[in-house]
């Protein structure tokens, strides 16, 4: 049987040090129009503001964008603000490819494991775009597009006039119910979470550069390459890539009644290793054909904190390290799978 052929992996260029939002309990039920102004969302803080996906390496946006968010026994109720005078959408069709319009963009990988994590994108139109990804397009994971989200519900509001570039545009806000009967799909032991989980999310928000034409927003054109100038990626959490397919970077969603405290667990730093020891891996797979045995090799001039085990074959890896509380083994593979094994 022909061996299996790895690419090599982008190294992000950013500390580990993903945003946290602690998830309060909704007291009521929440009337669905997109409007957050309202006494539903008066008890959930606002994250901070996006910044450009590669983090400090890039100005910060222009223009505003946050998010807050509520749960309860039934949703994750998610409300995005984006300051927007340039208010505009084409695309009409459900699970068509949203980011070819200004979107809003969300993450959510329930288990951590950087597989079987779900995305959804919303234009100022109310056209959602709804996947499932079984790994990363890194790791040869097709978006499983036929996906639905049952009962998922979205409201988009316009503060001005979608698609009239001489309106007083001030910006457009969403409103998302995530059902849990689906998101649990994925999630630690199929269950939706309870007081002092986490779960790992991110957001983005895509922003094309336009110009107006004949009345109408026109994606403004460079003239080098005859196509639209690359669109620009906000997020809350920075990822150090332009690529928000690195669930690993994503931000801490942590379920709450109220007001909580929470810490990155200890772990998740060696985790973070162990994952730029996957890139290096992966890397060093695609200069060689092979996979290295040898951290002295992979380890470069970096300060680590591990010592890892790794094992190889012509075509795969495991690389393993013991969890800050000596009970377990933290593991690592070629397709970038995370998972813990009890020792015995």
């Amino acid at each position: 049987m022909e061996s299996l052929r790895w690419s090599g992996v982008p190294e992000p260029v950013i500390d580990y040090n993903p945003r946290v939002y602690i998830c309060r309990r909704a007291t009521s039920a929440l009337l669905i129009d997109g409007r957050l102004d309202k006494p539903f969302w008066d008890q959930a803080p606002w994250t901070e503001d996006f910044v450009d996906i590669e983090g400090d390496a890039r100005p910060r946006p222009a223009k505003q964008t946050r998010v807050k968010m509520l749960w309860d026994d039934e949703y994750l109720y998610i409300g995005a603000y984006l300051q927007e005078d340039e208010i505009w959408a084409t695309i009409t069709e459900r699970d068509a490819v949203i980011f070819y319009d200004n979107d809003f963009e969300v993450f959510i990988d329930p288990d951590g494991d950087t597989h079987n994590y779900y995305e959804l994108e919303i234009n100022a139109l109310n056209t959602v775009w709804d996947l499932l990804l079984p790994k990363p397009y890194r790791d040869g994971g097709p978006p499983i597009n036929s996906w639905d989200i049952r009962g998922l519900k979205t409201a988009v509001h316009i503060d001005g006039e979608i698609n009239n570039p001489y309106a007083d545009n001030r910006g457009w806000s969403v409103e998302i119910a995530l059902p849990w009967s689906v998101l649990k799909e994925c999630a630690s032991e199929g269950r939706q979470p309870t007081v002092g989980d986490t779960w790992r999310i991110n957001f983005s928000r895509v922003e094309w550069s336009v110009v107006v034409r004949d009345g109408r927003y026109c994606k403004e054109i460079d003239p080098a390459t005859g196509r639209p100038f690359p669109e620009s990626n906000w997020v809350w959490s920075p990822m150090g890539i332009v690529n928000m397919h690195y669930p690993e970077l994503w931000g801490y969603l942590h379920f709450s009644v109220g007001p909580a405290e929470f810490t990155i667990p200890p772990d998740d730093f060696i985790k973070w290793e162990l994952r730029r020891l996957y890139y290096r891996q992966r890397n060093y797979y695609e200069q060689h054909g092979r996979f290295c045995a040898s951290f002295e090799q992979l380890r470069g001039d970096d300060h680590w904190t591990i010592e890892p085990e790794i094992e190889v074959t012509s075509s795969l890896f495991q690389a393993s390290v013991t969890s800050t509380d000596g009970r377990s083994r933290i593991c690592i593979r070629e397709d970038g799978r995370v998972w813990r094994e009890e020792r015995t």
